[in-house]
């Protein structure tokens, strides 16, 4: 793979990461504005969702730094393997949990503080994707921007439609969570050689499938036992 299709194919994996993680951002920031009104509420979702990013940004920068010592990109895979599988299991949201804001700064701030706390699956996965290099970080949350803000309510309803998506997505993540697991030095000074990254990307992708594969359907018979007393 030459020089520009493998940054390609890395800023592509950064944006569809980005997008597709999101989706509870893009509530977060519905959710927070939903009390202000007309032209206030466009203000609102625009600052929120741009105080979001920059942090992001930083937190991002950071943890791709972390990155590069020992431990971490394993640690970080491990994370990743769970963040693919939650990204398999349905969740609800539950409005009375974020506080809407009658106040165009009240609701940044919301935004903000809520996008800090939820945003540690954007970091990670946009890091590993991008395996440290700073520029191709910066270049694809940018890029993915105005996919982010103004197509969030667009691509949840595709996702909805077209529930593989989602198994696609969680499936990427897997296979970025085993790249960067080989490609950890303590790995290879474990094993005594350099691991085949391919395999354990792989190996990341059955991991994810089957572990979210497990789940959905554990939950589907525990609602079916309670369902039937």
């Amino acid at each position: 793979m030459d020089f520009i299709s493998e940054h390609f194919v890395a800023i592509m994996k950064i944006v569809w990461i980005n997008i597709l993680l999101s989706g509870d951002n893009a509530v977060v920031i519905a959710l927070a504005c939903r009390s202000l009104n007309g032209r206030q509420r466009q203000i609102g979702i625009m600052l929120g969702a741009g105080a979001a990013i920059v942090l992001r940004i930083i937190f991002t920068l950071m943890t791709a730094t972390l990155l590069e010592l020992t431990w971490v990109k394993a640690i970080g895979a491990i994370a990743l393997i769970w963040i693919a599988v939650k990204l398999l299991i349905p969740e609800d949201h539950n409005e009375d949990s974020i506080k809407a804001r009658d106040s165009v700064w009240g609701a940044v701030r919301t935004v903000a503080v809520a996008d800090v706390v939820m945003s540690l699956d954007n970091v990670i996965a946009i890091a590993a994707a991008a395996k440290g290099n700073m520029p191709l970080i910066i270049f694809g949350l940018l890029l993915s921007i105005p996919l982010v803000i103004f197509g969030s309510t667009m691509l949840l309803k595709i996702i909805d439609r077209f529930p593989a998506l989602v198994w696609a997505g969680a499936a990427l993540l897997g296979w970025v969570a085993g790249d960067i697991f080989a490609d950890d030095k303590a790995i290879e000074n474990i094993l005594g050689y350099a691991p085949n990254q391919h395999a354990f990307a792989a190996a990341g992708v059955v991991i994810v499938l089957g572990l979210g594969y497990f789940f959905i359907n554990r939950m589907k018979a525990k609602a079916g036992s309670t369902g039937a007393h």
